[in-house]
């Protein structure tokens, strides 16, 4: 789960007490801020990941509602659907099956929320830098959110998507928190298929 705002082109993040800057952003969501890029260099706004002090096991209203009443330009023919149970997502198309590949979904206490979504936010490439020491990895696949950044849920600070992961071990197991992780070349191809407005249905 993300937390936070973003600029037009970089971002910065800090992951659970680690900081990411990211870049090649494509978005619609009214509730962050979008400003352009400054010349005169700034300290950029973070995105954070959600650390609440909450109890060990969710609660019915850690996560909003989800949104049953999607925008209008939604494609009809093209779908993502997750499958907590099965830790797959599956991509329709036509009401036919696409593909499907292998997620780790979240953890107990961090469950991902079931619902009907729709694809808010992508980016490319983030590059991740280390909060306490600076030390920064570039975009590639040892990047702590792998090679792309797909966001289908927010309560405007809040953020869950899917991502890549250099953990593969943990895909195929509930893991995160609250985020759906990749392998990276699954995410890459996932990230050629959707696109902003793109229904994401999170099924039990």
């Amino acid at each position: 789960m993300v937390r936070g705002k973003s600029f037009l082109k970089h971002l910065t993040a800090v992951i659970f007490g680690t900081t990411v800057l990211v870049g090649g952003v494509t978005k619609q969501t009214p509730a962050l801020s979008v400003q352009p890029q400054n010349p005169i260099p700034l300290a950029p706004s973070p995105i954070k990941l959600l650390t609440p002090n909450t109890p060990k096991f969710a609660t019915s209203n850690l996560f909003p509602q989800p949104n049953n009443q999607l925008n209008d330009s939604i494609e009809n023919n093209l779908r993502v659907v997750i499958k907590l149970n099965q830790r797959r997502v599956y991509l329709y198309q036509n009401q036919q099956l696409q593909t499907s590949y292998p997620i780790a979904v979240g953890r107990e206490g961090w469950e991902t929320p079931v619902g009907e979504y729709q694809v808010i936010e992508m980016i490319s490439q983030p590059t991740w830098e280390h909060p306490f020491t600076g030390e920064i990895i570039p975009p590639g696949p040892d990047n702590p959110l792998g090679e792309r950044w797909i966001g289908f849920w927010t309560d405007g600070k809040n953020y869950i998507g899917f991502h890549g992961t250099p953990n593969t071990e943990t895909v195929g197991q509930a893991a995160s928190h609250g985020c759906i992780r990749m392998f990276n070349q699954d995410v890459l191809a996932l990230f050629q298929r959707v696109k902003i407005g793109t229904l994401v249905i999170v099924e039990p």
